[in-house]
This record gives C-alpha cells, sequence and structure tokens, in this order.
C-alpha cells in the first residue's frame, strides 16, 4: 500500500511540475507572449512584456 501512494505521489507530482508557466520576464516567457494574440494581454503582460523583452 505503501508503494502505491508513493508512486501516486510521483505521479502526481510529475503532472503539476509539468503544468507551470515561464517566469515573468525570462526568455521563454516572452516567446510564449509572443505567440499569444495581442488582444489577449493583459495590462500588466504588456508593460512587463515590454520592460523585459524590448527595452532590455
Amino acid at each position: 500500500m505503501k508503494k502505491f501512494f508513493a508512486t501516486l505521489t510521483l505521479i502526481a507530482s510529475v503532472f503539476l511540475l509539468q503544468a507551470c508557466s515561464p517566469e515573468v520576464g525570462s526568455e521563454e516567457w516572452c516567446v510564449d507572449l509572443k505567440e499569444k494574440p495581442k488582444g489577449d494581454w493583459t495590462a500588466n503582460e504588456a508593460k512587463e512584456f515590454a520592460k523585459s523583452c524590448i527595452f532590455k
């Protein structure tokens, strides 16, 4: 029974870690935001994009 819960915990951890998005302002985040339609950007995303991706 212990082995089952350990395996289940490991599998859940893998799925949770995959769902994490890149850190705001990182290169990966800039690439992800460039692919996102500009009409879907929030004001905070637009501000951070300009600060982190354009005016490095």
